[in-house]
């Protein structure tokens, strides 16, 4: 039986921003999903990160990323590291923060958010499960004309949680259209704004803390340049207005 030919090497390149003898963490684009669907698309993360360092031992995700949201993931090197890891994320051992920009002005600097998820978006066979408790914590970072940037630590990991969470609060993530309705919405940006910044876990092998950060996504970072453009232009119009 002739074995079916191998994908051909895709043309982008994930950069790797931490690597041991256990694991790498890459710094994942948007509009890449993390596996395989089934739709049977080929062009996912795993794939390419295992033909970019090809011969050198298959990697394994050890947490998924939605396909809109950049930065962090990690990556294990082998299924005993995979397993491993996954124990680490099951224990909380795991600190994951995140970026994202929300619509309207988040009222409270620091709060946590408590509300039990059931995504009515995901497969079938779990719509009819019962809704799951989820808690996120998060931090405003900055005030913008129309949005809000906030760090968000998500203690659990439900699928969706941060998009729902901040959608039930009223602040639903800028691009979000799954969970609000864009029309509802003036700000406009391709993608829902959800940036994994930071990851922290305990290397296998003496214990102690890795915590690896990845750039905010230059599509996020443009935005809020052009956000900050807008704020001057509309403090120093104020000032002629009232001067």
């Amino acid at each position: 039986m002739n074995k079916a030919p191998s994908l051909p090497l895709p043309k982008i390149h994930i950069p790797v921003l931490y690597e041991d003898a256990d694991c790498l963490v890459f710094n994942k684009p948007s509009g890449l999903l993390v596996i395989p669907t089934d739709k049977n698309e080929h062009h996912t993360l795993v794939n390419i990160v295992n033909q970019q360092r090809e011969c050198q031992g298959h990697l394994y995700p050890a947490h998924r990323l939605d396909r809109d949201t950049s930065g962090a993931i990690l990556f294990a090197k082998g299924k005993d590291c995979r397993q491993k890891l996954m124990q680490f994320f099951k224990t909380k051992q795991v600190n994951k923060t995140y970026i994202a920009f929300v619509h309207g002005r988040v009222a409270e600097f620091r709060g946590k958010i408590r509300i039990p998820i059931k995504d009515f978006h995901q497969r079938k066979f779990a719509r009819h499960l019962p809704a799951q408790s989820a808690l996120t914590h998060y931090e405003v970072e900055d005030y913008y004309k129309g949005f809000t940037v906030v760090r968000v630590m998500p203690i659990t990991g439900r699928t969706n949680q941060i998009r729902i969470h901040f959608s039930k609060i009223g602040h639903p993530l800028v691009g979000e259209d799954k969970y609000a309705f864009r029309r509802d919405f003036a700000l406009r940006f391709r993608r829902t704004a959800l940036h994994a910044l930071r990851l922290e876990w305990p290397q296998m092998t003496g214990g102690r803390m890795i915590s690896v950060e990845a750039p905010l996504a230059a599509d996020m970072a443009d935005f809020l340049e052009k956000a900050q453009l807008r704020t001057t232009v509309s403090v120093r119009y104020e000032d002629l207005r009232f001067s």
